[in-house]
């Protein structure tokens, strides 16, 4: 007969629920929830519609913390109000590779929350003391359903979460260190410049592009001799677009 530790179990709980900690829903979470692309742009009387029929809850969650693991259900819609998250996904073998840094506020793994196969890719972690709003899939399924607004920009929303991760898997495309470094600032690059901030540290950006720190090091040094690229203060980068239509 198996005996059970209800001492362990209590802790075990008491440990959760000093992790992730209800909190209440205000009106400074309320600035910051119709802040973010899915809701921003939602006429006020669908915001009022959107508090009444809603079903969710605000978690406080501490600093290194799993909220989400590669292949678990997705069940809710996860709105991130404070904090960033580091997302992760452990590939064929065996190797934890960063995908990328969530900051807040941020409707994040939308397109997972009515697939088919809605189990997710990825393991998703707080880098800080973070707020998570989560809404239940039925509630947010009604609104959807009910609001053509709604819908509109469920999509869209959903639509450039899926762009983020064809640019992430881009990158990984790349055979050579080279390539997927200018890959990764090509991508970041707005139209009509040619110089982009360097948003990740180095270590963040290896981790990124799924290389080591000193052998990114190395080809930034390289390619900044090569006339490649030039590193400007404030973590700025210039290109040079000339050089680079020979290498990508």
């Amino acid at each position: 007969m198996k005996v059970i530790n209800k001492k362990h179990i209590f802790a075990k709980e008491n440990a959760e629920r000093q992790i992730m900690k209800s909190i209440p829903f205000n009106d400074y979470y309320k600035e910051k929830l119709f802040s973010i692309p899915l809701f921003k742009e939602l006429p006020d009387y669908l915001k009022s519609e959107i508090l009444k029929r809603l079903d969710f809850r605000l978690q406080e969650i501490n600093e290194n913390t799993v909220i989400l693991e590669q292949g678990d259900i997705c069940c809710n819609l996860y709105v991130l109000l404070e904090g960033t998250l580091e997302v992760n996904i452990i590939d064929a073998n065996g190797n934890e590779v960063l995908i990328e840094h969530i900051e807040s506020p941020r409707a994040f793994a939308t397109p997972h929350l009515f697939k088919k196969d809605n189990r997710f890719p990825a393991t998703f972690r707080t880098l800080e003391k973070s707020v998570l709003l989560t809404a239940t899939k039925d509630s947010t399924f009604h609104l959807i359903s009910k609001y053509p607004d709604m819908l509109k920009s469920f999509l869209c929303v959903s639509g450039n979460c899926n762009v983020c991760t064809t640019m992430r898997l881009d990158v990984l495309s790349r055979k050579t260190i080279r390539e997927r470094i200018l890959v990764y600032l090509l991508k970041r690059l707005d139209k009509d410049t040619s110089t982009v901030k360097l948003t990740h540290t180095l270590t963040q950006l290896a981790e990124y592009i799924n290389v080591t720190r000193p052998a990114l090091s190395t080809e930034f040094n390289k390619m900044e001799k090569e006339g490649i690229l030039k590193r400007k203060e404030g973590n700025y980068i210039e290109l040079n677009r000339k050089a680079i239509k020979g290498i990508i």
